[in-house]
């Protein structure tokens, strides 16, 4: 039986945040573009391109 293994971390770690920065640094470029696009295929769909959307907001003038 497979059972489910859940790490809790502190995101304010900065040991943690060191690993994960040389495990990136690793990556070539290809390889952390495909990472990014591969969440935001889990995320967003499969869509081949995001929606593009514009929003105006109106300032004061102070």
């Amino acid at each position: 039986m497979i059972q489910k293994v859940i790490t809790r971390r502190n995101l304010k770690d900065s040991s943690l945040n060191k690993a994960d920065l040389t495990y990136w640094l690793k990556k070539t470029s290809k390889e952390r573009v495909a990472a990014v696009d591969y969440l935001r295929r889990q995320y967003h769909g499969s869509s081949t391109r995001l929606q593009r959307s514009a929003r105006v907001i109106q300032r004061t003038q102070g």
